[in-house]
């Protein structure tokens, strides 16, 4: 058989009631331009993680407060595990360290105000984070020692207060009602998904302790920093970490009260997360388009009745069961594959104005519209007509040629 004729003979059926073709594609247009539109989001937010993760350098290691869930009032880390760790001999595999306090502080300077992230760290808090100043100095031992009142504020501090990156060293803020002076503008880093690292202002650690990050105990830390050697030695550093928390805290193996985390965990983590949402969102766009199937089946067992005295007609006139089965199957896929052409240009206008939108409120997303996303949702389009228009199909094929004639 001539497949073009089926064709043929579709399109013309289809043209012959555009409202109802085109309200039935409607259906499958929504679902592949969602389906398209949302995997695009979720890929998109996956691909932001994790830049903003990789972007905290490869020998990074965090240690935090607290670890398995059945050790009870774990012991804060201190100031006596930040030197521990740094001690060469216990830990070859660390190169430095850098503990921080960290909170949040209200500052201001000539009438203008803004609250931001406030961090107390030692000098080596800049060789661990690998960051540098675009003017000015870095806190050296001379500003711990002496408790000073010195800041170093990030560009977009810098920008809110004084509506300029340069020239401000030297100037007054105030943090908290108490005011500081600032010795430098740190490097932008860019916004991330958690957050910008430009919003920040740093200040001397014991400063920190002593006046605007008071805690429990004067050698308290929120977290420490730790860079290996290099990337290779990210796992054992972790594993000398590790014991010398065990055993200046007194615990067992598998009953740590620290937590230590590096880029891999991270990254495995946060692919976790994002693999879940791409997943939830697919899935909720995917029952879009499963309605847009129901859709198709509707229209096509309405276009069975309306049509029986023509199935009757055709078969009469020598139309086999397989004929009359091509022809209706073949409408409903053209229905979905027109469905699914439009529903991706959509999809991709959806992901397009997601980005403008997120530009515009300075959140960055730029959603990614992958060459599989648009064949699943292409290859599941047609398979929806193709599935949804086999019952209308048969039951039209099956039609008794005597009682399709003498139907009214």
């Amino acid at each position: 058989m001539n497949i073009a004729q089926p064709v043929i003979e579709a399109l013309e059926s289809l043209t012959s009631n555009k409202l109802r073709s085109g309200l039935t594609i409607l259906g499958i247009v929504i679902g592949v331009a969602a389906v398209i539109a949302m995997l695009a989001v979720g890929r998109g937010a996956e691909a932001e993680i994790t830049g903003s993760i990789e972007g905290i350098g490869t020998n990074l290691i965090f240690v935090f407060r607290g670890g398995d869930e059945d050790v009870r009032n774990p012991k804060p880390l201190t100031l006596g595990d930040s030197e521990a760790i740094a001690d060469p001999f216990a830990a070859p595999s660390v190169n430095a360290v850098a503990p921080l306090l960290q909170g949040s502080a209200e500052v201001n300077s000539g009438g203008e105000s803004t609250v931001t992230t406030l961090s107390g760290v030692t000098p080596e808090y800049s060789v661990v984070r690998n960051w540098g100043v675009t003017e000015g100095s870095f806190i050296d031992e001379g500003h711990l020692l002496g408790r000073s009142s010195v800041a170093l504020l990030g560009i977009e501090v810098a920008e809110e207060l004084f509506g300029r990156t340069s020239g401000i060293t030297g100037e007054t803020i105030r943090i908290e009602g108490q005011p500081f002076r600032v010795i430098g503008v740190l490097e932008e880093r860019g916004g991330g998904s958690f957050g910008s690292e430009d919003d920040v202002v740093i200040i001397p650690m014991t400063t920190a302790q002593a006046r605007l990050l008071r805690r429990s105990t004067q050698d308290r830390l929120d977290i420490i920093m730790v860079s290996a050697t290099d990337s290779d030695n990210v796992d054992q550093a972790g594993l000398e970490i590790a014991q010398i928390l065990r055993t200046r805290h007194r615990t067992e193996i598998g009953k740590d009260d620290f937590t230590i985390m590096n880029q891999k965990d991270f990254l495995e983590t946060a692919a976790t997360i994002t693999n879940v949402i791409t997943i939830f969102l697919g899935g909720v766009a995917g029952i879009s388009l499963l309605v847009g199937g129901i859709g198709i089946m509707n229209i096509m067992l309405v276009s069975v009745i309306e049509r029986t005295r023509e199935i009757g007609l055709r078969k009469a006139m020598g139309a086999t069961k397989r004929d009359i089965l091509v022809q209706f199957l073949v409408e409903s896929s053209l229905l979905s594959l027109f469905g699914g052409i439009i529903g991706i240009l959509l999809g991709w206008g959806i992901a397009v104005a997601v980005q403008q939108i997120a530009a515009a409120s300075n959140t960055p997303l730029n959603p990614v519209i992958g060459m599989d996303s648009i064949l699943l949702a292409t290859i599941f389009s047609t398979a929806v007509g193709l599935f949804f228009g086999l019952y209308p199909a048969n039951r039209a094929a099956s039609l008794e040629p005597v009682e399709a004639l003498r139907y009214e």
